[in-house]
């Protein structure tokens, strides 16, 4: 496989993942961010944990989406991520899961 190909390749791969972002961004209400991942989620908890000087945060995920381009399986029933990196919660408005304007320019 060539560099052009490879490239060729992961390209249709994230525009897949896109649009399955935008076909199931819907069904959830909440978008997680973690230095490593993007989720979707319709409950979150997250705890604050320290031991030792060290601050870490402990998120919990139920019915979620996991924003991977090499993920075969990206629904996940409940996820458990550990980081010590900020972690970014926000509840999605109606409003905002109306995507579909974002492809529709041309």
């Amino acid at each position: 496989m060539s560099a052009e190909d490879l490239e060729k390749y992961e390209t249709e791969a994230e525009l897949a993942l896109y649009r399955e972002y935008r076909d199931v961004v819907g069904l959830f209400t909440h978008v997680v961010e973690t230095e490593r991942r993007f989720y979707l989620a319709n409950e979150v908890d997250v705890q604050v944990r320290a031991k030792d000087g060290e601050t870490w945060f402990e998120v919990t995920l139920t019915d979620a989406w996991v924003w991977d381009v090499y993920r075969p399986a990206r629904f996940v029933k409940k996820a458990r991520v550990i980081t010590f990196k900020d972690v970014n919660v926000e509840e999605l408005a109606k409003s905002d899961l109306d995507v579909k304007g974002l492809t529709d320019h041309g």
